[in-house]
């Protein structure tokens, strides 16, 4: 067995989700989550099949986010794995519950627009994902000013009140 590391390949600012899944008919279902979830999102989705023509399947509604899934599902190329890329002004928290509440869709890696390592097993048989490096080490704990800073941020973005 070897472990391979691959950084996620995205403009700085791009979210992204990577989790694993199932079923050849996951593609369609995670698209059709997406486009339920929030009205005229741009996304694009790459799925790794992992029998049969072990084939990137993919869809989305934004072809450069298609585009960035394609390559880095090819990259990663790990059996059942999917890649989501979300648009400018798209963000996972709007879409992550009902991408998890699609039937096949097993686990989620990470939500994050962090540069991001994947860490990749491979054996003879093919690879598998083992986990993910999501940004950067803490340094510190936060201060009073820097849960002021918290706070402030989430009701300025409208995500508290």
């Amino acid at each position: 067995m070897q472990l391979i590391t691959l950084k996620i390949d995205k403009p700085e600012t791009t979210n992204f989700i990577l989790g694993q899944t199932h079923f050849i008919k996951s593609i369609e279902d995670i698209h059709e989550a997406l486009v339920n979830a929030v009205p005229g999102i741009q996304f694009g989705v790459a799925f790794c099949e992992a029998s049969g023509k072990c084939l990137v399947r993919w869809s989305g509604t934004d072809t450069a986010m298609i585009e960035l899934a394609q390559k880095n599902a090819q990259a990663i190329a790990a059996g059942h794995c999917f890649i989501i890329f979300l648009g400018d002004g798209f963000y996972p928290l709007n879409v992550l519950n009902s991408v998890k509440m699609v039937p096949e869709v097993c686990r989620i890696f990470c939500a994050t627009a962090n540069p991001t390592e994947v860490i990749v097993a491979e054996t003879e048989q093919g690879r598998g994902i083992l986990g993910v490096v999501d940004g950067f080490c803490a340094k510190d704990i936060e201060g009073d000013e820097d849960i002021l800073w918290r706070k402030n941020l989430l009701r300025q973005i409208g995500y508290k009140l």
